[in-house]
């Protein structure tokens, strides 16, 4: 692996796995921003991270189908009169509370800002702004209030 595969390598460790931005990556590895924009259109970063964030939050949702699957399994050998082997009445009870810092873990992850590129360009607000600070163009509304009085 030649350095600049690792560069792009470690770049996308750190957008996907660990939510950095673009500028944060650019400045923590000391390479241009459009390089690091350039890696993360080309390898596809943005459904690297959704697909990381979904894997994530749905582990607990497959604890639990295996915890009542295995506690299915234990009702119907209660109720067909086999012996149930105490190791998987164990193995339940034991998997039971890790259900909460599982659900704990994702949703801590799910809440963890991850940062949006902020928009470019003019927006509504910035125009009205320039508008009625630089041109001293007064918006509709307030002139109608104006010439009420």
């Amino acid at each position: 692996m030649n350095s600049k595969e690792y560069l792009a390598n470690e770049a996308e460790r750190l957008y996907v796995y660990d939510y950095n931005t673009v500028d944060e990556i650019a400045s923590k590895m000391k390479i241009s921003a459009k390089t690091v924009c350039r890696w993360k259109e080309k390898f596809e970063w943005e459904v690297k991270r959704k697909s990381y964030l979904k894997s994530k939050q749905s582990f607990h949702e497959e604890m639990y189908e295996f915890a009542r699957k295995m506690m299915k399994d234990i009702t119907t050998d209660m109720e067909n009169g086999e012996k149930v082997d105490t190791g998987r009445f164990h193995a339940f009870c034991r998997l039971i509370p890790m259900f909460v810092k599982a659900k704990d873990y994702e949703d801590i992850i799910a809440k963890k800002e991850i940062p949006q590129a902020k928009p470019r360009g003019l927006t509504d607000d910035i125009v009205a702004e320039i508008e009625e600070n630089i041109l001293g163009i007064v918006p509709n509304d307030r002139n109608e209030n104006n010439e009420e009085e």
